[in-house]
């Protein structure tokens, strides 16, 4: 496991900090550690578990148990493809497929240069607008047509990737 640093763990006493003595801390605690790390470490789970007098494995728990906490870095880019049921029928595994390959990312992962996380979402709720993506909290609707998540991909690769990569 690597060692944060210093800046980090202090982000993270202050989040701490910040909840103690409010009703039901963890969540609170977990959700601003996410906010300002973009994902939650073992150290944050521990100062967590500490601050709020209750055993890492129920800190851990509720990490694992709700889908928007994540124990992994995440890009630079996030992008969430709805595979909910109406989603899927109108293409988004087609989407899905094509923003893996453009972005070199392996699903519900990174990219190996940070740019882009790529997941393979539930039902975002947002079925007449199928398939719909979520890049970087934005909502996209009819994605596999409109090219607008290709798009944002092709501009980031060609403005932040390195002109020797080929694309």
């Amino acid at each position: 496991m690597n060692k944060l640093n210093q800046e980090t763990m202090e982000k993270i006493r202050l989040i701490v900090k910040r909840h103690e003595g409010k009703l039901g801390p963890v969540k609170l605690m977990l959700h601003d550690v996410q906010h300002e790390l973009g994902y939650i470490p073992f150290e944050a789970m521990e100062m967590v578990s500490e601050a709020c007098e209750v055993p890492i494995a129920e800190v851990y728990g509720v990490v694992t148990f709700y889908t928007q906490f994540t124990t992994e870095p995440k890009g630079k880019y996030v992008i969430n493809i709805c595979m909910g049921t109406a989603c899927y029928v109108i293409g988004a595994q087609n989407l899905l497929d094509h923003i893996l390959t453009l972005t070199k990312s392996p699903v519900n992962g990174t990219s190996e240069d940070g740019l882009f996380s790529v997941d393979a979402t539930r039902c975002l709720g947002a079925c007449g607008l199928a398939p719909v993506a979520i890049v970087d909290g934005k909502v996209y609707g009819n994605a596999e047509n409109t090219g607008l998540v290709e798009a944002f991909v092709m501009e980031k690769i060609k403005s932040e990737r390195t002109t020797n990569e080929v694309v």
